[in-house]
């Protein structure tokens, strides 16, 4: 349980990063407080999306993977982050990515924070 909580308190703090750092990404709210539990909600979506899709894009990519070396990452993890903006629109969250390339950059934005936060926060089990 610990792992989850440090997991989805990882994505939350990438995300907000990637909506920081990049303008067409958006997250909307009346309020701060309305503005985190939009982003705790989004982080959550964004981890489901990467536990239960992101696995089976891996696979039935897999060839390129091989042929680009792993390059094909990024625009998986931009589908991914894309999925997740769509998830969001649907539930009626503010939050929003605007465009394809947009994705890619928010996605290796989120690829590099989390793994950063990862290193920082404990996630060892108990």
């Amino acid at each position: 349980m610990k792992n989850f909580v440090v997991k989805t308190i990882a994505n939350a703090g990438a995300l907000a990063v990637a909506v920081w750092v990049l303008n067409k990404i958006t997250l909307t709210g009346s309020s701060t407080g309305k503005k985190v539990g939009t982003l705790i909600v989004v982080a959550l979506i964004f981890g489901l999306v990467n536990f239960l899709v992101k696995p089976i894009v891996k696979v039935l990519t897999f060839p390129l993977f091989i042929l680009t070396l792993g390059l094909i990452t990024l625009v998986v993890n931009a589908l991914m982050l894309l999925l997740t903006s769509w998830v969001a629109g649907k539930l009626d969250l503010g939050f929003h990515v605007e465009g394809f390339w947009t994705a890619v950059l928010g996605g290796l934005i989120i690829s590099i924070v989390s793994w950063a936060l990862h290193l920082l926060l404990p996630d060892d089990e108990d």
